[in-house]
């Protein structure tokens, strides 16, 4: 909600807005979130974010205190601790060598096989034992001079493979919200009250839930069917002598 509507506390209290509501950027919600999921025992392996959260300096300190595994991404005003001494992103991505590149799958996309070219380069050493934090920068291969940066926190033994996977899952949010508002209305919630709009939001998440769990279901009926053997046809005769009880040969 924009600061300038959360200002105005008489509209607040006309909307039904509770009392201790106050305006909070993307970054403070979003810690909310984690952690209310975090305490509830959401299984995740990773926390993923776009640049704004990247550029968080202290959440991505509140996950190092978790520790939880997360992959954000940097842009190129972000500052991270390299060789003693705080330094932009965009330094670091300027004197990247010419050579070195690894080109690795990050999954399907719309148009087909995501490749690009990957490199990763060590951070100051967390506080944490056992974890270890990377810089890792994704190259386009049509447009190589086009370099986007994540700052990685992960267990000193994750793999190259693991890394670009979930570099290719970080736009499964988006995904969700356009599925959820071409399949349940999410963006339909022409309400004018806080409990209206509450109620509109959780009953289209409950309904893109049952619907993923139905489909989840129907895909997995399909591919149980698909490892069956194929069922045995009778022949004519075979079915005439069963109802007649005749013995066949």
């Amino acid at each position: 909600m924009p600061q300038e509507w959360l200002n105005d506390r008489d509209r607040c209290r006309k909307a039904g807005l509770p009392e201790a509501r106050r305006f909070a950027t993307k970054p403070p919600l979003a810690q909310q979130r984690l952690a209310r999921a975090f305490a509830a025992g959401v299984l995740a392996q990773w926390v993923t974010g776009d640049r704004v959260d990247g550029a968080d300096r202290r959440r991505r300190m509140w996950l190092d205190a978790q520790p939880r595994a997360y992959m954000l991404a940097g842009s190129g005003q972000a500052y991270v601790w390299v060789d003693g001494q705080q330094r932009p992103v965009k330094r670091l991505l300027a004197a990247l060598p010419e050579e070195g590149w690894t080109r690795l799958g990050a999954g399907d996309g719309a148009t087909g096989p995501r490749w690009y070219d990957w490199r990763w380069r060590p951070l100051a050493a967390p506080l944490e034992p056992g974890w270890h934090r990377w810089l890792l920068v994704r190259r386009r291969l049509s447009t190589p001079m086009e370099l986007t940066a994540s700052i990685v926190f992960a267990r000193q033994e994750t793999t190259w493979a693991e890394v670009v996977r979930v570099a290719g899952t970080r736009w499964t949010i988006e995904s969700c919200f356009e599925a959820a508002k071409g399949a349940v209305g999410l963006d339909h919630d022409e309400v004018r009250s806080w409990t209206a709009w509450y109620r509109h939001i959780t009953l289209a998440m409950w309904a893109l839930a049952l619907l993923i769990v139905m489909r989840a279901g129907t895909i997995a009926v399909e591919a149980l069917k698909k490892s069956l053997p194929p069922p045995q046809v009778a022949s004519p005769l075979a079915a005439f002598k069963a109802r007649r009880g005749l013995a066949s040969r």
